[in-house]
């Protein structure tokens, strides 16, 4: 084909045209149509052949696509690799030698791990102040899921005495724990003399998560918003020292860190069947923060609020918070421990914040 139409072009002694369907009657016009068909679907010597796609069947078409489906769940994500925490700032004047390799930093993560490490040798000599005067020290981590709480008590204790600092982190009450008194439960882990402890989700889990989810009846709910404040009250005119954190994160960084911890095998053990319905009763949520700040804040327990959709930054705030409130030998000035105000946010602040927007229909911090 391809030499004949070569001929005819040079015969006439002009372009090549493309060939032009024939108007042809009645049996000799299909018979063109049927050639021209043909003369088409030959492949063309120049040109090599395409891959094209294949009709196939609908129950062919549903087996391939369960075929992908099932390549691309297996195919495994690619984790991203992170420095540990210190790394960067130890490192950064080390000089290139063999064996060593350079890697990329943010400044911010230098700045970050510069800074965490100054306020974490604050917070050991303040353990050693606590320790040495057997000072008790209660510390309450509340707020939303994924909300950065556990990743602030951690750099809190990382460096302190083990012996002087402890973790409380509560599972479910059980059968037995139903039957007493709401607060039996926790009271038995109140700090001793010389100790610091830090509850990771504490007594406030009646006034959020377990109203919202149907944990508790409203009956409940009222009553121990009634008798925080008197406990709390009790707690500080005894002599133990009471912070009280509310870490608020958005709803758009709190999904982003829930799909986080799907694909992160290192974080699986964060997942909890809750954690799904946080999006769904966002608003429930907020409501119910709304009635604790209100029904809870008072001048002798008060709630300082930390923004923490920048983790890091919440982190650090919130260590200067406690190390601004507390008095030690050796302490650093108050310049240096200031908070900033965009991140830690009083309680006051924030109810008055909730007053003036939550009928508006502006979109609240979490």
């Amino acid at each position: 084909m391809a030499k004949e139409t070569k001929k005819k072009s040079k015969s006439k002694g002009t372009k090549s045209k493309e060939a032009k369907p024939i108007a042809a009657k009645g049996k000799d016009s299909s018979k063109a149509i049927k050639e021209m068909s043909e003369k088409k679907s030959k492949p063309k010597a120049a040109k090599p052949k395409e891959a094209k796609p294949i009709a196939v069947k609908e129950k062919d078409s549903s087996k391939a696509k369960k075929e992908t489906s099932k390549k691309v769940e297996k195919k495994p994500q690619k984790r991203k690799t992170k420095l540990t925490e210190h790394t960067a700032f130890k490192n950064k004047d080390k000089k290139k030698k063999k064996g060593r390799k350079a890697v990329w930093v943010k400044q911010f993560t230098l700045a970050y791990e510069q800074e965490l490490q100054k306020l974490q040798i604050e917070l050991l000599k303040w353990q050693k102040h606590v320790i040495a005067n057997d000072q008790r020290v209660l510390m309450l981590f509340e707020g939303r899921d994924a909300a950065g709480k556990g990743g602030t008590i951690k750099r809190i204790i990382e460096h302190m005495n083990p012996r002087g600092a402890r973790v409380v982190a509560l599972l479910k009450p059980s059968d037995r724990e139903r039957t007493q008194w709401y607060f039996q439960r926790y009271v038995q882990h109140l700090p001793s003399g010389g100790e610091i402890v830090l509850f990771d989700r504490s007594w406030y889990n009646r006034a959020m998560v377990e109203p919202t989810m149907g944990f508790c009846t409203d009956e409940e709910n009222k009553r121990f918003l009634k008798d925080v404040p008197m406990l709390e009250s009790m707690l500080v005119k005894n002599g133990i020292l009471l912070f009280k954190f509310f870490f608020s994160v958005s709803k758009e960084e709190q999904l982003r860190r829930f799909v986080a911890r799907e694909t992160d095998p290192l974080k699986q053990y964060k997942i909890s069947p809750v954690d799904r319905e946080a999006q769904e009763r966002w608003d429930d949520y907020t409501v119910r923060k709304f009635q604790m700040l209100n029904e809870t804040n008072r001048t002798i327990s008060q709630w300082t609020i930390f923004r923490s959709d920048n983790k890091k930054k919440a982190r650090l705030n919130c260590i200067k918070h406690i190390l601004s409130k507390v008095e030690y030998k050796g302490k650093i000035s108050p310049e240096e421990l200031q908070t900033d105000p965009e991140i830690a946010v009083s309680g006051i602040d924030e109810i008055r914040y909730l007053e003036d927007n939550i009928m508006t229909g502006v979109e609240l911090p979490g």
